[in-house]
């Protein structure tokens, strides 16, 4: 519970007690504090075990630090048993090798697995040569106006 208390917080601690409950009261405050801490820890282990054998035999297993949701999810997407196949998926998907595909479609480059990329584009060209009109390559990016020339006006972005 205080795992992260160094000695000087300890320290620091101690001194306060002293001065706020004097020496002569500090024992009897401790008692009355380890005491109460008791009780309280019992009365929740009680609960804990009124609310299992309410649930039923089926449950016997059952942790309350389940119900924190980080620890659930921890639990049930990072044991080794993978019900759901979720191992796999993670394994399969590459994050860098998905950027560099992204990446190299929206510089125009194409790279050696984005096989649909090239059968688009030799789509596109086709439709060009047979006289279709060609859809505009969104990827690409415009022409840079010279440095001089003004970009064009749109009235609905003002």
């Amino acid at each position: 519970m205080f795992n992260d208390i160094g000695a000087l917080e300890l320290l620091t601690l101690v001194v306060l007690a002293v001065l706020v409950f004097g020496p002569e009261k500090l024992p009897k405050v401790i008692q009355d504090v380890t005491r109460t801490i008791r009780k309280i820890r019992e009365f929740s282990d009680s609960a804990k075990e009124d609310i299992r054998s309410e649930l039923g035999p089926q449950f016997k297993d059952f942790e309350f630090e389940d119900l924190n949701p980080k620890t659930f999810v921890r639990k049930q997407l990072m044991d080794g048993n993978d019900e759901l196949g979720l191992k796999e998926i993670r394994e399969s998907f590459d994050l860098r090798k998905e950027m560099a595909e992204v990446t190299d479609a929206v510089n125009g480059r194409e790279s050696a697995s984005s096989t649909g990329t090239a059968a688009a584009a030799a789509a596109s060209t086709a439709a060009t040569a047979a006289g279709g009109a060609a859809e505009p390559d969104l990827l690409k990016k415009p022409a840079q106006p010279a440095k001089d020339e003004r970009p064009p006006f749109d009235a609905d972005a003002t």
